[in-house]
């Protein structure tokens, strides 16, 4: 029996289809979910979410939310979420020189420093999943 996962964010609905196996980044660490898991409520932190179908792993960025595991479903509720496709590594660059200026400069203020850490946090992320869909080609 396969797993029906979905990823859902405000916008839109970024995937959903019948997969193997997902392995997220929960708050504590990676978790990989198979079919017929043990139910699990969790949240996630940014990372790479990794969805694996017939043998190819396609791989999203996602920025935090809630997974709910049931036996044969898995829903992801984030604010974000990315295909790897769909990521402008230059972008993501630029994004990650400007947090990093930020913070090397010395920021203004306490929410200065963290919007700037979590800009750098997302754009690593980006960068990590624009990564590995390099190399997997």
């Amino acid at each position: 029996m396969p797993l029906h996962l979905e990823v859902i964010t405000p916008e839109r609905k970024v995937y959903e289809d019948d997969v193997d196996m997902v392995v997220a980044p929960a708050t504590d660490g990676y978790v990989g979910i198979l079919p017929h898991h043990a139910p699990l409520f969790t949240t996630l932190g940014p990372g790479e979410f990794k969805v694996k179908r017939g043998g190819i792993e396609e791989v999203l960025a996602v920025f935090g939310g809630f997974m709910d595991v049931r036996a044969d479903r898995v829903v992801v509720l984030t604010d974000a979420a990315e295909h790897a496709e769909e990521i402008d590594a230059t972008r993501a660059q630029e994004a990650r020189d400007r947090a990093q200026q930020v913070l090397a400069a010395g920021p203004a203020s306490a929410a200065d420093e963290q919007r700037a850490r979590a800009e750098l946090q997302r754009a690593l992320v980006r960068l990590r999943v624009s990564e590995s869909r390099r190399r997997r080609r």
